[in-house]
């Protein structure tokens, strides 16, 4: 068996916080290290494992912190942190408090990851009331060994001090809602109620009062922004709204950003003053064949008030009624009535409608009462009491219009209606001979028979005698495209010409005439000469050309000789280069 070596410690008490690793190198020789023998080294690392043999400790006695009033709650007003020279699960700590004014205000609690103590406000501050608190705060290893505990206590304690810092505050008021009740009949300027706002801060500033009119938009109250006294500033009206909710301000007289707001709940007494009335408009009618002592409507009524008691309204008819020998009124003592028949077989003949005037009086102080009229209509029924038919003014007219009052109406409405197409017609008109001027303006000016000749209407359309004899002085005719200015004279007749040149000069003769008419337009026109009879495929001539006048202004005809003139071109002859022109 091979010789072992031993490493042994050679210290009696090792320190891993002050050493923690050691190199050894071993030599190995045989020959038991006699001279000639050989040997052989090798390298080993002693590394010393940790035990908690080390407590916790802060680094001070004593901390402080100085935190504002206005910190809110939850927040961390500070992070401490004990030392411990172990490493591991043996410098695991926990913190907690063990004595001290502030054991409820504050908290403290461990982070495990940092092994940090973590103080938190679990109240509000308030510096008038308390402006300092202290704490006394323990810390332990989470783990002790039981063999070094007679080192000694492996904890450690320190004080600490929180000082709260004075912050300007807004006003406080000495409630949180103020409740408050005002008839709806008080005037305007009553006083309903008082709120209360004081500076919190040591230095006690005045307080100015206001409404938040955006609580109070139509402006129903004041308050008086000294004293805090509110006060009615419009009429009330508890139907209208039943309950008010508005915001009042509170502000520092010395800082006006610093402003404090409260909230007050009016509520409006009711008072009598809406009159019964009945909640619908009742469609009764009667039979013909009715008889006596028959109920045919059942009413009731509504009242916008509201009594502390409930309601409660008595019906009977109106004073002047109460001989009526038609009908009659029957209350039930529940809020409710009916209508009876004194007498049977109506006739919607002799009378179609009857009014049936009703008070209806309330329980409220003082009692109100209103009179309502019930309409009953006449009508033809069956036996089983169903109508058939009434009386058709009657479902036609309204309770209290008469005929003449309704035909009076439908005239007035006809009226209008005439009135109104009669102005429509009149603007119609007037933009119709707008339209008229206009047209009249327009610069494209076209001559146009509509007549196509034929037969003995070729003499109304062109006069052949005049093609064949122009020793005739020629009238000088207004064109018709525009009103000429000057009256031009015909030119001296020409001589006995051949027949086939006829076409040719009466068609120089028009064109040299609308090219010296100072009154031609400045621009294009067609010239129709003449039409073919009924059936004829020729065209019209016209002149989009010709040779420039002697005028200052340019005009262009020229004469297109189409299909129109073949037939009157083979009966006389075919015109010249003269008509070409």
């Amino acid at each position: 068996m091979s010789p072992v070596g031993v490493v042994r410690t050679a210290l009696p008490n090792m320190d891993r916080e002050a050493k923690d690793r050691y190199l050894l190198v071993i030599q190995a020789k045989d020959m038991v290290g006699q001279m000639g023998g050989l040997s052989g080294t090798t390298s080993i690392t002693v590394t010393l494992s940790d035990v908690n043999d080390n407590p916790p400790r802060f680094s001070r006695r004593f901390y402080q912190y100085n935190v504002p009033e206005s910190l809110p709650v939850t927040s961390t007003v500070a992070k401490i942190k004990a030392l411990d020279d172990d490493i591991g699960p043996n410098a695991e700590m926990e913190y907690k408090v063990i004595d001290g004014d502030g054991y409820s205000v504050l908290q403290i609690a461990t982070d495990r990851e940092t092994q940090e103590g973590i103080i938190t406000l679990q109240k509000e501050l308030d510096f008038e009331k308390k402006s300092s608190y202290s704490l006394k705060i323990e810390v332990t290893n989470t783990h002790v060994d039981s063999q070094f505990e007679a080192l000694g206590p492996f904890t450690d304690t320190a004080t600490v001090k929180l000082v709260v810092e004075d912050v300007d505050e807004p006003p406080e008021f000495s409630s949180l809602l103020y409740k408050m009740s005002v008839s709806e009949a008080a005037r305007v300027g009553t006083a309903i109620g008082t709120v209360s706002a004081h500076d919190p801060d040591k230095s006690n500033n005045p307080v100015r009062y206001s409404i938040d009119r955006n609580t109070d938009l139509e402006r129903y109250f004041n308050i008086d922004a000294n004293t805090g006294v509110i006060t009615i500033a419009k009429s009330l009206d508890r139907e209208t709204n039943e309950e008010h909710n508005i915001t009042v301000l509170a502000m520092e007289s010395q800082n006006p950003a610093q402003v404090g707001r409260g909230s007050v709940h009016i509520s409006l007494v009711d008072v009598n003053d809406n009159v019964p009335e009945f909640p619908m408009e009742y469609e009764t009618f009667v039979c013909e064949n009715t008889n006596h002592g028959k109920v045919i409507q059942k009413i009731s009524a509504v009242d916008k008030d509201k009594p502390p008691s409930g309601h409660h309204f008595y019906f009977s008819l109106a004073p002047g009624a109460g001989s009526n020998l038609n009908f009659t009124v029957q209350d039930n003592r529940d809020n409710t009535a009916v209508i009876l028949t004194k007498r049977a077989d109506f006739s919607r003949h002799e009378q179609a409608v009857y009014f049936l005037p009703i008070v209806i009086v309330d329980n409220g102080v003082p009692a109100l009462s209103s009179t309502n009229t019930l309409t009953v209509r006449v009508c033809s029924c069956d036996d089983e009491g169903v109508a058939h038919s009434c009386n058709a003014e009657a479902f036609a007219l309204p309770a209290g219009l008469s005929t003449g009052a309704l035909i009076a109406i439908l005239a007035c409405v006809l009226t209008l209606l005439v009135l109104v197409l009669f102005i429509v017609t009149l603007r119609r008109r007037k933009k119709e001979s707008l339209v008229f001027d206009e047209e009249k303006d327009i610069r494209e000016n076209i001559v146009r028979y509509d007549d196509e000749g034929g037969g003995e209407e070729d003499t109304e359309a062109f006069d052949m005698a005049a093609l064949r004899n122009l020793n005739f002085i020629q009238d000088v005719k207004t064109r018709r495209d525009v009103t000429p200015e000057i009256q031009l004279f015909s030119k001296p007749p020409h001589k006995m010409s051949p027949e086939n040149i006829i076409f040719g000069e009466f068609i120089w003769e028009r064109m040299k005439s609308a090219d010296t008419d100072p009154s031609a337009p400045p621009y294009d026109s067609l010239q129709t000469y003449a039409f073919e009879g009924n059936g004829s495929v020729a065209e019209s001539l016209s002149s989009l050309e010709s040779i420039s006048s002697a005028s200052d202004q340019n005009y262009d005809y020229l004469t297109d000789w189409g299909p129109r003139f073949k037939k009157l071109a083979d009966m006389y002859g075919s015109p010249k280069d003269s008509a070409n022109s």
